[in-house]
């Protein structure tokens, strides 16, 4: 029996020191996996403020980080202090390090933790730009599991959710930023290395840089920090290169999340950075164009126009359509025709914006496409001339500037100037701005010497019709004036009603 007992207590005591000399090592590392299970378990990845579905999950997080920190987080070896054969093991348990998320909303909680996460991120990031070898099917799982548990999370109630859609300052410096950015940025570094590194193969990493993958992170695009937006243009931008297999999928899940911005919420932070993208897709679309892609235009970009908050991704929208022309120049009656049918009534600031692009597109406009629509063109231009918003009313008389576009007007002046020219005179009679009866004395001119005896007719046609409704009017007072004193001579009420509603049929 005494023997038993003694040979079992080197065992233990062996045991235990094995253990306590592999506590920076392996125990360190199967200690941060429990931590990551549990932190799945009752947290998003512990950025932000867990949406758990119960108490339990709660508690789960929190044991998770108390036995984080009970085990010893301490850095791992350098890459340049291990032999070439260890530092795949080492990169792989690396990642699993970083695969610890911490809070943050704490500045003064685990900041030697943070440091230590903070520097391995850094080195995955050196290792990944000159890595040895092409990354095998294992090393990409730990990959994309380090990314997935650090990237993708629930993002936090957006600032302006209750601000009106145009009142929303797209510079606004009251706009949220992560407080977790400085892990998060080096993280987003990971993965746009890994994307563009030569060691990464496209048919081996689709399994994992897959649907899924791409749908979580265009829903972080309606993040409010704008530094994380930018690296996920990037970072998409180059996935959409390298992976050619999902590019079909790609831009269908980028025109669902327009479609439910533009039908559903009109509230969404990325229009600006996913435009930014497709118009370098665009740009490189082959001719001729397929007809999924002129459905596009039409069903998604040409209704990006109608939200409030237009001005927060004009620039982009602008430049994606105006592709679209230049490439078939056959697209640009359907393009002005959808820009009207959006055309504001009441919002000055978004006319401008309209018309702006309009001379963008009038400017990659042949001539046959724009006879096709310059009718109704015309009549909402005419209606712009004789805006009470100066800048509206300006902007539209600078359309004659442009000398591709005043060569068109010039071409097909018999029906444009009839259609215009009532605007001209009565801004060049009665506008309250001095420089926007300059502007329509100018684009008079233009008409003068292209042809005044065509203008010289419409301004006898514009004095005759405004004589006849000179008389329509008096005729109109005078038979208001009549059913007055009909109405006072006689009290029955219901013999003027009668009188009234023979007068109204016969007029």
């Amino acid at each position: 029996m005494i023997k038993q007992i003694l040979n079992k207590l080197p065992k233990k005591s062996s045991s235990k020191s094995s253990q306590n000399e592999l506590g920076k090592n392996d125990s360190a590392f199967s200690s941060v996996n429990s931590g990551v299970k549990s932190s799945n378990s009752g947290s998003s990845n512990g950025t932000h403020t867990p949406n758990s579905k119960s108490n339990q999950g709660k508690k789960s997080g929190q044991l998770g980080s108390t036995q984080l920190n009970q085990a010893a987080y301490e850095q791992l070896p350098s890459f340049r202090d291990v032999p070439t054969s260890e530092k795949h093991n080492l990169f792989i348990k690396k990642l699993n390090m970083c695969c610890v998320v911490f809070d943050f909303s704490d500045p003064s909680k685990s900041l030697k933790e943070k440091d230590v996460k903070r520097q391995t991120l850094l080195e995955l990031v050196d290792y990944v730009t000159s890595a040895p070898s092409k990354f095998n099917e294992g090393t990409l799982q730990e990959i994309t599991k380090m990314l997935s548990v650090n990237l993708f999370r629930s993002l936090p109630p957006c600032n302006h959710d209750n601000k009106l859609p145009d009142v929303i300052d797209p510079e606004d410096d009251e706009l949220s930023m992560d407080p977790s950015w400085p892990h998060l940025q080096i993280v987003y570094e990971f993965l746009l290395r890994f994307v563009a590194a030569p060691e990464t193969d496209a048919k081996l990493a689709k399994r994992y840089i897959n649907h899924s993958f791409v749908l979580k992170l265009l829903d972080l695009f309606d993040s409010e920090d704008q530094r994380e937006r930018e690296y996920l243009k990037t970072i998409l931008h180059r996935i959409y290169g390298k992976f050619m297999v999902h590019r079909p999928f790609i831009r269908k899940a980028i025109n669902n999340v327009f479609y439910r911005f533009i039908h559903e919420t009109e509230k969404h932070n990325g229009i600006a950075e996913l435009l930014e993208i497709l118009g370098s897709i665009i740009n490189g679309f082959a001719l001729p164009l397929k007809e999924e892609h002129k459905n596009f235009l039409m069903r998604a970009l040409i209704p990006l126009h109608k939200p409030k908050c237009l001005s927060m991704y004009h620039q982009q929208l602008s430049y994606c359509v105006t592709q679209f022309v230049e490439k078939d120049f056959q697209l640009a009656d359907m393009v002005i025709r959808g820009l009207l049918k959006y055309w504001p009534v009441t919002n000055s600031s978004k006319e401008v914006m309209y018309l702006s692009e309009l001379e963008e597109i009038l400017e990659s406009t042949q001539a046959a496409e724009f006879q096709k629509c310059m009718v109704p063109l015309f009549q909402q231009i005419g209606r712009c001339l004789n805006s009470s918003h100066f800048q509206v009313a300006e902007r539209a008389l600078f359309l004659w500037n442009n000398d591709h576009i005043r060569n068109l007007i010039i071409q097909n002046r018999k029906v444009i100037l009839p259609i215009i020219f009532p605007a001209l005179e009565k801004n060049t009679r009665g506008h309250w701005n001095q420089a926007v009866q300059s502007l329509t004395l100018n684009v008079r001119k233009v008409f003068s010497d292209a042809d005044q005896l065509l203008l010289d007719e419409c301004l006898m046609k514009y004095q005759e019709d405004e004589l006849k409704e000179k008389e329509n009017h008096k005729k109109r007072e005078s038979t208001w004036v009549r059913l007055e004193n009909e109405a006072a001579s006689k009290g029955n009420e219901s013999e003027v009603v009668s009188k009234f509603a023979s007068i109204a049929l016969t007029s």
